[in-house]
């Protein structure tokens, strides 16, 4: 592996915006094979369904972390993600449940309509989640999710990502988007 610098960095436009728009979930082993073009997934093989999250606060984010030994000669990628999902019902603390025994692949969609995927390989683990209802009329009352990724690589950016279908350009693929509920 050639270690040797490739590019420099130059300050872009101002035209972005920070946030998570939507999470998708699906169950670990249902991707068959991930093939990658130009340092981004390009295409995927299997029958996949995902699980559609929408968010709409800015209590969600979503933070990689490189961590790299020169003792050990090890560098790995960890990614931490936090959903806010407020309204509690019994159906999502029994979703709640389910994921956290599980460990799917997570894909995130930002406010740029950039999609990345998480737990490639390793899935993705529930670390925690929090119940909670506040005191205050304006409290939250929902549930607070914090999953954990740990790869050999940064999330993988999804080559032809649409809103409404963030594996839409994955031609090998079928893909069944199951949207979310109010409850």
């Amino acid at each position: 592996m050639a270690c040797n610098l490739s590019k420099g960095y130059a300050i872009p436009c101002k035209d972005i915006t920070g946030g998570i728009s939507a999470i998708y979930m699906c169950n670990a082993g249902s991707i068959d094979t991930i093939t990658y073009a130009s340092d981004e997934i390009s295409d995927m093989i299997g029958t996949i369904e995902i699980f559609k999250y929408e968010l709409n606060n800015s209590a969600n984010a979503m933070t990689t972390t490189l961590t790299s030994s020169k003792e050990s000669g090890t560098t790995f990628y960890s990614t931490s993600l936090a959903v806010t999902m407020p309204k509690l019902s019994k159906e999502q603390t029994a979703e709640l449940k389910l994921i956290s025994y599980g460990r799917p692949s997570i894909i995130v969609v930002d406010r740029n309509d950039n999609a990345f995927l998480l737990g490639t390989v390793n899935g993705c683990s529930l670390e925690s989640a929090t119940i909670q209802t506040g005191g205050a009329f304006g409290d939250m009352s929902g549930i607070v999710l914090e999953f954990l990724s740990e790869e050999v690589s940064a999330p993988d950016f999804i080559n032809g990502a649409i809103a409404a279908n963030p594996l839409a350009g994955m031609s090998s693929a079928t893909v069944t988007v199951t949207q979310g509920t109010n409850s």
